[in-house]
This record gives structure tokens, sequence and C-alpha cells, in this order.
């Protein structure tokens, strides 16, 4: 559906002074080329919007009269073709503006033939003009706005010519064509074309093809040509063929018409359309690059036949464009000095029929976004990124594009989140202008300029000499008037835009005619000048200026219109509100203070958008702090709207300033209505902040631990805020931690597990609680850390923690710090809970019973380190480092080395530490870690080091000499006698290693 507007986007015109009538015209680069009527081989020049004056620049001749004519933006330069003495020509005019200038040099040369000869003095003040030989007589062609690459139409083949920079000297370079690649093209004659990185449309009478041509390591074969491999199934080739053998046979016969069924394929499956192309490399085989082709887009049309009774002609399609919409990205040159470079970002096609015209975005994704129906027959059209510009024989219209949509979603394809949104590119379009003209025959557009060529017939003519009312403002024109009958019947107009601030000025001042009538209409309308605006950021010829400020001031301003609009009406779409208000730069103030309150004891006054936005930006962690009005009105109307949604706002940090016990009164309301755990935790936050702890302790009592955990879980904002990126605890949070520290840390927990809180967010947390403690790591902390050690099972995070509170231990033995607090769980709680805290080796326990009572009754730091060392899962590497700061000289730090060195397999280092500093535990050690692998340790190292130790006397003698007969017994029941002869030593008494011989003599004789 095409909706109509009466606004104003065309503003004044300036008449073109031509001497001579025009034919032909093109823009370049702030200038209008005109060439001149039939026969005439010159182009004027023309200046275009330097001023108001549309002043003569000058002109230059052409080799032969212009049939057609296009102007490169990149490289500068214009193409023709041209006709002289029935032969036709495709020429290009390089540095053509100096010839415009006033200078007189010229050289005109063949395709690449040696353009250093043209430049005998090097001279950059002359034009050159390029001729480039073709086998057949070119019909049509196309400039890549991107690359500057030219695409020329024959008959059954495009040729494509590359733009390349020659250096003719060190302070000239000069432009050059090289013919790169030829597209043997069957079934289908091409009658336009259009050429836009890579991308190559085609359309004949009724149909249109496109595809794209990109870069390959494929190797073409000797001939150097390779066919591009069509999937198009064996039953539908033979049936096109035989379609053209039936077709080739049909007579020649304007009494019969015939037409094909209409056809869309879209991406692969448009390769099905029965069309072969041929790529033909025209370099040496490795010199020149090489082609791959796919298909993009295929549709043909059936004509309407009640066109044939007048003209066949007015059935074909025309006005082929490919439109590029840029990125801009930056490259760094040689000299290191960084460049903007345009990327292309999206590609749009549009083909019109005399009635209908179609715009495709052909980029990323295939596909018809708009379809534009004209209530006259039109004779052309030109795309922009805002607007398409269609002339009637008598009609300038101005219909909206969607461009910036699609593009938009091709920049960001998550553009349309709660955080971010875009109109459709779907989007119904709408007719801006329809502005009288007489005897329309061409259109051009460039940047905000629209050019018109009129020509009147005679009945036309008659009717213009008639008063009437002057279109538009032609200030320029201060020439006397020429009288009616000497009035020329021609005329070229250059129609300046309006600018894009003032068009969407206009357009919401517009929207707000249907505001409270047509809901659609004015959304409509509203996403119209949004688009609009957006586009025009998207220009990458628009540098930092007042004029970009003001745009993306304008651009949020459409954006909180439309956030008003889905905040107000009933619509299928109104949780668009809020990602709108977040585009538009807002506060959750000043949206409030925008939507009318008046009616507070109606719930209907409140949009669903509205609700919805208010909601999620309460639910939102921000900084805001609503007055105290403000936050008893969005209480308000949550009460009325969403009464089960009243303990969430109430726990927003924006309703921080919402009286406490206004808010108890309607969470009162609302518990008899919906009971909840959660009402139930906020009434007693709420108890906290009116200072009232036994009401707090009423409210905590109604719901076991376990369910209250489940409460935080839903609404983590009761324990913790989150004030400009830093998490705070909350009044509730710091009560439950001086009143009941377990369930506190359960809470935390329940948090962390169910992904409320991250690690390094929660050890933050608790240690904001604990400051007063003036410990960087308080007891409470180590207490969450155990309690996640018992129920974590991710091996990254229980090294982590096991590290964490080692090294925590160890620094509190090291310094004979207590906990500042009562530890949660003891260690034997710990090693019942799970498998990360072992069951402390009996030879632990053996050593402490031997240490001073003061260390045994130390506190439970040193068993859950010694638990933890005699866990499988620490890694005790990590630890090493610390142990420097804990000496072995006690026998409980004595412990935590041995334990160490035996997790590293360090066993005869531990021999060593144990003989030499508590040789009592050295039995019970061996007998609980020498085993298997390690059980030759007893001869090999134990046995020696005690009889070397026991020959000298001292105060651990008899702990020794009881150590050695108790290896030596264990010796005698694992060895053989021979073995056990031969690890004896030499200088022993053999009175003293009798009974041990005669007790491994037994045991043989007994087995």
């Amino acid at each position: 559906m095409v909706q109509l507007y009466n606004l104003h986007p065309f503003g004044s015109q300036q008449v073109v002074p031509c001497k001579q009538e025009p034919e032909l015209f093109c823009c370049g680069r702030e200038a209008l080329l005109v060439v001149c009527g039939p026969g005439a081989c010159r182009v004027e020049v023309f200046a275009v919007g330097r001023s108001e004056l549309c002043e003569p620049l000058g002109s230059f001749n052409t080799l032969g009269r212009v049939l057609r004519m296009a102007y490169s933006e990149v490289g500068d330069y214009v193409v023709t073709i041209e006709e002289k003495n029935k032969a036709i020509f495709l020429r290009a005019y390089v540095n053509w503006r100096c010839l415009s200038a006033g200078s007189s040099r010229v050289c005109v040369r063949m395709l690449g033939h040696n353009p250093h000869a043209s430049y005998p003095e090097a001279s950059k003040e002359q034009m050159s003009i390029i001729e480039m030989p073709l086998s057949d007589p070119p019909l049509c062609f196309s400039c890549c706005p991107l690359k500057g690459d030219l695409l020329v139409g024959c008959k059954n083949r495009l040729v494509l010519f590359c733009l390349k920079q020659l250096v003719v000297s060190p302070d000239l370079t000069v432009l050059d064509f090289e013919l790169s690649l030829i597209l043997h093209v069957q079934n289908i004659s091409p009658a336009e074309i259009a050429f836009c990185a890579g991308y190559v449309a085609i359309t004949a009478e009724m149909e249109v093809l496109i595809v794209k041509l990109e870069l390959s390591g494929k190797v073409v074969d000797s001939t150097g040509q390779y066919r591009y491999e069509s999937i198009v199934p064996e039953e539908i080739s033979n049936e096109s063929a035989l379609e053209e053998a039936n077709s080739s046979q049909q007579p020649d016969c304007d009494d019969f018409v015939i037409c094909q069924q209409p056809m869309e394929l879209l991406g692969e499956e448009s390769e099905l359309c029965g069309i072969s192309v041929t790529l033909e490399s025209t370099g040496l085989v490795g010199e020149n690059p090489h082609f791959q082709m796919q298909y993009i887009l295929y549709r043909r049309f059936a004509p309407d036949l009640s066109l044939y009774v007048f003209s066949s002609e007015e059935s074909k399609l025309h006005s082929l464009q490919l439109l590029p919409i840029y990125e801009m990205g930056s490259s760094t040159k040689p000299e290191g000095r960084e460049t903007a470079k345009r990327e292309l970002l999206s590609l749009f096609c549009f083909f019109s029929l005399p009635h209908i015209g179609y715009l495709y975005t052909v980029g990323n994704l295939v596909e018809l976004i708009s379809t534009y129906q004209y209530s006259e027959k039109f004779q052309q059209a030109v795309l922009s990124p805002q607007f398409l510009h269609v002339i009637t024989s008598n009609n300038l219209q101005c219909f909206t594009v969607r461009c910036s949509a699609a593009a938009a979603r091709d920049e960001d394809p998550y553009i349309d989140t709660t955080l971010k949104a875009c109109p459709p590119a779907l989007l119904d379009i709408c007719t801006l202008r329809m502005q009288l003209f007489i005897g329309l025959k061409a259109i051009s557009y460039f940047k905000n300029h629209v050019i018109l060529l009129t020509k009147a017939d005679s009945e036309d003519f008659t009717e213009k000499k008639k008063p009437s009312r002057r279109f538009l403002s032609r200030k320029a024109d201060n020439q006397p008037k020429v009288p009616p009958e000497s009035e020329p019947g021609w005329n070229l107009y250059i129609v300046k835009t309006t600018s894009t601030l003032q068009l969407y000025r206009e357009m919401v001042a517009y929207s707000q005619i249907y505001a409270n009538v047509v809901t659609e209409s004015c959304i409509h309308l509203l996403s119209e000048a949004h688009l609009l605006v957006r586009s025009a950021l998207m220009d990458p010829d628009l540098k930092e200026s007042k004029e970009k400020e003001d745009l993306r001031t304008a651009f949020q301003q459409s954006c909180a219109l439309l956030g008003d609009c889905y905040s107000r009406f009933d619509t299928k779409d109104f949780h668009l509100a809020l990602p709108y208000y977040k585009m538009s730069g807002l506060s959750l103030t000043d949206v409030l203070k925008r939507v009318d309150l008046s009616c507070e004891n109606e719930a209907r006054k409140y949009g669903k958008g509205f609700i919805f936005y208010l909601q999620h930006v309460l639910y939102e962690d921000t900084d805001e702090e609503l007055s105290d009005d403000l936050a008893a009105k969005a209480l308000q109307i949550f009460y009325l709207a969403e009464p089960n949604q009243m303990a969430h706002i109430i726990c927003s940090p924006c309703t921080k300033n919402v009286c406490p016990k206004m808010a108890m009164e309607y969470l009162e309301k609302v518990e008899m209505m919906v009971p909840s755990v959660v009402v139930t935790l906020c009434k007693a936050s709420l108890a906290l902040k009116m200072g009232n702890e036994d009401r707090c302790q009423k409210e905590l009592d109604s719901y076991s631990e376990m369910i209250q955990v489940c409460g935080f879980i839903v609404e983590p904002r009761l324990l913790r805020q989150q004030i400009k990126g830093q998490i705070s605890p909350t009044e509730l949070a710091v009560y439950l931690r001086e009143t009941r520290p377990g369930f506190f840390v359960a809470s935390v927990l329940a948090l962390h597990e169910n992904s409320k809180m991250e690690l390094d967010e929660a050890d933050s947390y608790i240690k904001m609680l604990s400051t007063k403690d003036g410990d960087d790591v308080p007891q409470l902390l180590m207490d969450f850390w155990e309690a996640l050690l018992v129920v974590c099972f991710q091996e990254e995070v229980v090294q982590e923690l096991s590290f964490k509170l080692a090294s925590q231990y160890i620094r509190r033995l090291c310094i004979n710090q207590l906990p500042n607090t009562q530890p949660l769980k003891t260690t034997e709680d710990l090693i019942n809970s799970c498998s990360h805290y072992g069951l402390i080796f009996p030879w632990v326990t053996f050593m402490m019973s031997l240490a001073p009572p003061l260390e045994q009754n130390s506190s439970e730091d040193l068993t859950k380190l010694q638990s933890l060392l005699c866990s499988p899962h620490i890694n005790t590497t990590s630890i090493l480092p610390l142990l420097e700061t804990l000496p072995d000289e006690t026998i409980s730090s004595l412990s935590i080395h041995i334990l160490c060195n035996t997790r590293l397999g360090q066993y005869e280092t531990a021999i060593d530490r144990l003989l030499e500093k508590c040789p009592e535990a050295i039995i019970p050690y061996a007998q609980h870690e020498l085993k298997d692998e390690h059980q030759a340790l007893w001869w090999k190292k134990l046995l020696p080091e005690l009889c070397k130790r026991t020959k000298h006397a001292g105060d651990n003698y008899p702990v020794l000499l009881a150590s050695l007969k108790e290896t030596l017994s264990v010796l005698a029941m694992k060895l053989e006698l021979r073995d056990f002869l031969n690890i004896l030593p030499e200088d022993g008494n053999a009175a003293f290693f009798l009974p041990h011989l005669l007790q491994c003599s037994r045991r043989i004789q007994v087995t």
C-alpha cells in the first residue's frame, strides 16, 4: 500500500542557460555536463551547487555524435558511445575539466597504446580521449562507483575494462584502461546494464539478471576460457532448448504475441534461469586475475497485453540501477598516514515497468523490499539512498525508499533488540510530492539536486503560454522575460531538494495531524522521518560539522517521538517503546515527564508500551535516582497496571528515594492479592529502612531459609545493588551478615551458582560487608570460599579456590592470626561434605600429638590446610612459593612441609626432614607412604639413614634405635633372606641383627 502525503521535498529551481537544445546530460563533482541537440558534437559544462547561479564553466568537443554518456566519480572521467560516419565508437574523456576551463591541448589514443608518448612534456593541462575498440557495437555501459571500472554491453557479450593508473613521470600519473574480462551471455541481449563492486545487473525487454563476479585462483584452460558450471537440470535445459527451437519456428507476424510465464528466482535458485554465461580471460594465463561467477537474482515478467494495442515499447523494463551504501573504514598509506576508505556495506537494485517499480537488496541478503505503484505510466526514475524520483509525462514524483533500514541491519544484525531498533525495510512506501512539469523527458540525480529535461509538445506549449502559477522560486532567473512567441519548447532545470533537517521537521509537524486520529499513519510518518535522518548520517561524505551534530540531535528526537507513539498507542509492536527511548538518550525522569499522567486512577491510561519500557528500565541496574514524587508515581502506575511487579519495582535503585511507609502499604495490599516470598523479603527490607528490626525479624520468620534463598535468586537486588558499576550491599544484607551469617553465605552462594553474581563480584561484595573488621580477607569470605568449594565441580574453579584458601591459611599461620569471626564450618564438617578436603593422614595426626599444647589448641586453619593437602585435588606446586614464609621450626609447620614434599614425590627429602626434626614420626610416615612403587625406600633410604644416625649417641638415640628395630622388623617380613643379608651394613654388629635374621628365616620356613 502506498501512503500519500503532501510534503515539500523540492526547494528552489534553476534554469540551465543552454544555448542549444539539450539531448543528454549527466552530473559529475559539482558540474553538469550537457550534450546539445542532434548532430552536435559538443559537451557544455555548468556549475551545480556552487551558488544560486548556474554559471557556464566551459565546453569541449567530442569526436562524434553522442548517443549515450555517463560520468565516473572514481577517475573523474566521462565515457560516451558516439556515432561517426555510421560507425559506433566507445570513448573515455580523461582530464576533461582542464579543457572546459580554457585549455586547448587534446590527445587521442587507443586503449593501452603507449600513453607516455601522449605527454611529451609531462603536461598536466591536456585532455585525453581514449578509444576502446570492440568487436561488436556497444549498446550500453556502466561505471563502477567503487573502483571506476567500466562494463560495456554488446549484443551477446559484456566487456569489462579495469581502470588503472600509469606513472608517466614522478609528478604525473595518468588514467588508462585494461581489457580484463569478457562475459559471453546467451539467451539474453542487454538493453541496460549496471555495474558495482563486481555485481552485474542486466535487463532485456522483460527479464532481469544479476550475477556477481569474484576473483578466483582457478586456472583457465589453454584457450583462455572457462565456463561457469550451472546446475540447471538436464530436463530444464532440454525444455529451454525446445522452447528456443519452437520460438525460432514461429512466423514473424505482428498478429501473434508470444509470452512466457513470469518467474522470480533468488540466490542459488537463479541458476535455473536457463541463461548461460561464459567468462573469457583476455590476458595471458597467470598474469591476469581470474574470475568466478555466481547467480544472484533472475526475474521475468509477463507483459500487459493491453499495451500491445498501442505499442510494445511501452511494456519494456527500464531505469536499471545499482545503488551502493558504504561504511567508512581506514587504510594506512606507506608513509604511515591514515586515509578514509569506502567499503561496501549494502547494495540495492532498482528496475521498473511502466506502472510498477521494484527495489531489491542484493548484497548480504537477496530480497524484494519495496514495490512502487505509479498512478500513471512513467518514463524514467533515479534512485538515491533517501528517495526515488520518478517522472511521468507531466509529473515529478518523490517516493521514500528503505535502503537505510536494510543497510542498518547489514551493519548491525542485532539491531532489533531491547537496546536498539530500526523501522523495517518492508515498511509501506509513501509519496511525498507530485509536482507538475510540462513535457518531462529525462531525469538525473546528483547529491541534493534533481536535473530535469522538459520538451513540450505543440499543445503543451500553447497551454504553457496561458497565465499560470509558477512552480518554485527561481531566484537565479533574473534575465528579462522572453516574449511568448519566441519562448523555446524545451528547458533544463536543476531542482534543489529540501535539506534533510528541514524535511524532517516538516514530517514531524505533519505527523501530529494523525497523532490522535490515525495511529498507523502517525507512526509511519515518524518512521519515515527517522529513516530520512538515519540515511543522511550514513552518508560517507558527511564530515564532522554543525550539520552532522544537528542530524544526531534530530535522530535522537525522532527516537523519542517514536518511543512516545509506541508507549501510548495500542499497537502490536508496543515493545519498541523500550529501544527507541534507549536510543533517544532520554533519562527515565525525562520519559516520565513526557507521559501524560493526569488520569492516575485509570489503568488503561498507561499504554502497554509505556509499562513495558518502565518495567525493563526499573529492572536494570542504573545510576539514575527518581525524585520522591516520580518514584511514588512509578509505584502508583505499577499498583494499577502490574501489582505483581511491585516488589521488584521497590527494589530498583531508581526508586531508592521512595517513602518506605508508603511502599510498605502498597506491599501489604499486594500481599493480600498475590502473596510471595519476594514480597515478604521486600517488606523485611523496608522494615529495616524504617528502623523496625523486630518487624524485619518477623517477616524473615515467615518462610524457611531454603524458600528465602529462592526469593533472593528471583530478586537479587534485595541483597545487592549496583551503583556506578560497583556492587554494594543493602541494609538487609548487612542485617543478615550480623544476625544470620550462615544463611547470608548460603544466599550469596545461591546467587553465584545461579549466575546472578560473578565470583569476583561476590568477593568484593563480601569484603565491603566486612571492612570494619580491618582484614583484607575476612573470615566470612573464607566461609564463602569453603562453601563454594563444597558444591563446585569445575576443575579450574576448584584449583582457584583451593589456592585462595591455602594461601590464607598459610598467611594466618605465619602471623599467628586467629579468624575475626567464628568459622561457619569445622574441618570435620568440610571433610564430611566434599572430597576436596581429604582425611588427615595418620602420621600427620601422630605428629600433632607430639606438638606442644599451644600448637594443638591453635585455630582450625592448620587442620584445614592439612586436610586440603591430604586431598588429591589441590595443585601443590602452586603453593610452594607460599611455604617460604612458613618456617619448619615447629611440628605443625613441619607437617605442612612434609605433606608438600610427599605430594610432589620428594620422599627422600621428607625422610631427611623427619629424621632431623621429628624422628618419632618416621615409622608412622614410612608405614603410610612407603608402599607399592616407593617400598624400596625402606631399605635404600630409611635403613642406611637410621644405621648412620644411630652410630652417634645423642638425645634422639633411643628414638632412632627404636625406629631402626622397627624398620628391620618390617624388612624381615618383606625381603627374602638373601636380600636381607645383602642390605645389612658391613660394619654392623651381628648380634644386633641376629633376631631379625632369625625372624626372616622362620618366615621363609613357615611359607
